[in-house]
């Protein structure tokens, strides 16, 4: 059975975890609760100055990231 997480709050820790699962190449379902939209969260994924991670290909559909073709919802 796949895994599902929400991450409460996309800040340094909530990206932190999600950067070591995607390295760890873990098959979860992500879900993402935070007060900031869809746009923010994707531009300070990628844009991580101090957690410099692997994700390759982030976008945005709506209230989705989409990372390394894989959506994650935006709540």
């Amino acid at each position: 059975m796949r895994r599902k997480i929400a991450i409460n709050g996309f800040g340094r820790i909530g990206r932190q975890l999600f950067q070591a699962a995607l390295e760890k190449g873990l098959d979860v379902d992500w879900v993402i609760n935070d007060l900031s939209s869809a746009d923010n969260l994707a531009y300070l994924l990628k844009h991580d100055t101090i957690q410099k991670g692997k994700v390759l290909n982030i976008k945005v559909k709506g209230n989705n990231i989409i990372v390394n073709g894989k959506t994650i919802k935006v709540f």
